[in-house]
C-alpha cells in the first residue's frame, strides 16, 4: 500500500532534497544546449506516473472485499496483495535510484513505468489470488523506479527559480493520489469491475511515456556500484519477518516454520547492518544514524506507517463488510481521514519554522493515536457513520501534521550531498512499516477471533486498531528526543 506517503506515497521529500541532488549531478546526456521545455509540461510528465503509482497503493483497498469473493481469497492472501506491492517498492527504491544514476534516470524511469504497466495488465488478467499477488509484486518493482526518479527528473527539468513551486505542486499531486485512491477505486469497482482499477493504468502510461521523452531530459548521477549483497540481505530479512507474522495465527507462534522465519529475519537484518558498516558503497550509510534528528524521525516514521496503515487496511473493509456500504460509498466516507492532510500539511509547513518540528510531529502522532482509539472504541456492528467522523478527522489532521515535519527532521543535520540518500532511506523505512503494520494488525485481528463476516469482523477489529493506536502513541513519545531547535528558523537578536 508507498499507503506510500504515499509513499513513498505519503510525505514526499522537501524541495532541497532533489534540488541539491540535481545540482550535484548535472545532465550528462551529451553535448549541446538543452531545449527549453514549458514548466507545466514537465510537471505533467513527472507527476502523471507518480500519481498512477500512488493511486495504486490505496485504490485496491476499496476492492478487497470484492476480490475476496471473486477469487475466493483468504484474509492472508488479501494481505499479500497489499504487502507484495509494498515490500517490492520499499526494498527496491534505493536500488532503482542507484541504477538511475548509473544508467540514466529517464531510461530507468521509463523502464519502471513500462514494468508497472505490464504488471497492471497481469493483475487485471489474474484469475487466482496467488496470480494477483505475483503481479502486484512486479507492480511494486516498477513503482520503486517511478517515485524517487520522477522528483529528481522534475527538479532537473525546471529552472532553479521555479523549482520549489514545481516540487510543491508535485507533492500536492502525490497527496491527491492518496486522498482519491479509495474513492476512485470504489467508483471503478462499482461502475465496472475490480479488474478495471488495473486497466486504468494502461492509457495513463500511453500518455505519460511520450510526454516524458519530450519534457524530461536524460541525466546521470554518481556512478557507484549497486550494493547487491545489502539489497538481498535486507529484502529477504524483511520478507521472512512479514511471512512469519502473517502465518503465525494459522501455524502457531511456536511452530518451527514461524519461529524459524522470525529468527531468520533477525539474523539477516543483523547481517545487513554489519555489512553496511563494512562495505565501501552501502545501500544505507550507517553514519546517517549518528544524527539524533534523523534517527528519531525514522523511529517516528516507522511507528506512524505501521500503526496508521495497518488500521487503514482494516477500517476500509469494515465500512463495506460491517457497514454495508458499496466500495464507492466506503471510499467517499474515508475522505475526512485521507483528504485532511491535503489541507493541513501545507499549513504545517508554514508553521514549522516558528514552532519547530518536535511540537508538530509529536502533536500529529498524538492526534492520530487519539483518532484510532476513538474509532476502535466506537466501531461495532450498530455504529452510525456519523459517530466515526470525529475519529477520522482527528487521524487526518494528525497525518497532515506529520508529513512535512518528519521530512524536515530527516534532513535537519544532513550535509547537502546526503539529502537524497537520507530521504530515500526514510521513504524505505516508511514502506517497510506499511507492510509490517498490515501483517501485525491483521495478526492481532485474527488472534482475537476476527474474520471476514459482519459479526466476526467486529470481534477482532477493536484489539487490532487499539494496537495500531498504541504503536503510533509510542512514536509520539519518541519525538521527545528530537532536539528542540530542529526545523526552527533562528530569531534575530534584539
Amino acid at each position: 500500500m508507498t499507503v506510500s506517503a504515499p509513499p513513498g506515497e505519503f510525505g514526499p521529500p522537501p524541495p532541497q532534497t532533489l534540488a541539491s541532488s540535481t545540482e550535484r549531478s548535472p545532465d550528462k546526456a551529451g553535448p549541446g544546449p538543452r531545449r527549453a521545455v514549458p514548466v507545466a509540461l514537465a510537471l505533467v510528465a513527472a507527476s502523471l506516473p507518480m500519481f498512477m503509482s500512488t493511486l495504486d497503493n490505496l485504490v485496491m483497498t476499496s476492492a478487497l472485499p470484492v476480490i475476496h469473493r471473486a477469487l475466493d481469497a483468504s484474509i492472508e492472501q488479501l494481505q499479500w496483495m497489499m504487502n507484495s506491492y509494498t515490500l517490492a517498492f520499499a526494498t527496491l527504491m534505493l536500488a532503482a535510484a542507484t541504477l538511475g544514476d548509473r544508467w540514466g534516470r529517464r531510461r530507468v524511469f521509463v523502464g519502471g513505468i513500462t514494468l508497472f504497466t505490464l504488471a497492471s495488465i497481469g493483475s487485471a488478467l489474474a484469475t487466482t489470488a496467488d496470480g494477483l499477488i505475483l503481479a502486484r509484486a512486479v507492480q511494486g518493482a516498477g513503482a520503486a523506479a517511478i517515485m524517487p526518479l520522477s522528483l529528481t527528473l522534475l527538479a532537473g527539468a525546471v529552472p532553479p527559480v521555479r523549482r520549489a513551486m514545481a516540487i510543491g505542486i508535485w507533492g500536492g499531486v502525490s497527496g491527491l493520489g492518496v486522498a482519491l485512491g479509495p474513492v476512485i477505486g470504489g467508483a471503478v469497482v462499482d461502475g465496472f469491475s475490480w479488474q478495471a482499477i488495473f486497466w486504468l493504468n494502461v492509457p495513463v502510461a500511453a500518455v505519460a511515456i511520450p510526454l516524458i521523452l519530450r519534457a524530461l531530459p536524460e541525466s546521470h548521477g554518481r556512478r557507484q556500484p549497486l550494493d547487491v549483497v545489502g539489497l538481498v540481505l535486507v529484502g529477504t530479512g524483511v520478507l521472512a519477518g512479514v511471512w512469519g507474522i502473517v502465518r503465525a495465527n494459522e501455524l502457531g507462534w511456536g511452530s518451527a516454520r514461524v519461529a524459524g522465519a522470525l529468527v531468520l529475519a533477525v539474523v539477516l537484518i543483523a547481517a545487513f547492518v554489519v555489512h553496511e558498516g563494512r562495505t565501501a558503497h552501502p545501500l544505507v550509510p550507517l553514519r546517517l544514524f549518528r544524527s539524533r534528528s534523523f534517527s528519531v524521525a525514522n523511529v517516528a516514521s516507522l511507528a506512524f506507517s505501521l500503526g496508521m496503515f495497518g488500521a487503514v487496511f482494516l477500517l476500509t473493509q469494515y465500512l463495506q463488510i460491517v457497514g454495508g456500504y458499496t466500495p464507492l460509498e466506503a471510499g467517499i466516507r474515508t475522505l475526512p481521514w485521507t483528504a485532511a492532510p491535503m489541507v493541513v500539511a501545507p499549513l504545517a509547513g508554514l508553521i514549522a519554522p516558528r514552532v519547530g518540528v518536535r511540537v508538530l510531529l509529536g502533536s500529529g502522532l498524538a492526534l492520530q493515536a487519539l483518532g484510532l482509539a476513538w474509532l476502535a472504541l466506537l466501531a461495532d456492528a450498530s455504529t452510525r457513520y456519523g459517530d466515526l467522523v470525529p475519529g477520522f478527522i482527528l487521524a487526518g489532521i494528525g497525518m497532515g501534521l506529520t508529513f512535512a515535519p518528519s521530512a524536515t527532521a530527516v534532513l535537519a543535520d544532513m550535509a547537502p550531498e546526503d539529502h537524497a540518500t537520507a530521504s530515500s532511506t526514510n521513504a524505505t523505512i516508511r514502506e517497510i512499516g506499511v507492510a509490517l503494520g498490515i501483517a501485525v494488525l491483521v495478526a492481532v485481528f485474527q488472534a482475537n477471533g476476527g474474520n471476514l463476516t459482519p459479526d466476526g469482523y467486529v470481534e477482532g477489529l477493536r484489539a487490532a486498531i487499539l494496537t495500531g493506536a498504541a504503536v503510533v502513541a509510542a512514536g509520539a513519545l519518541s519525538t521527545r528526543w528530537l532536539p528542540r531547535t530542529t526545523g526552527r528558523t533562528p530569531q534575530p537578536e534584539r
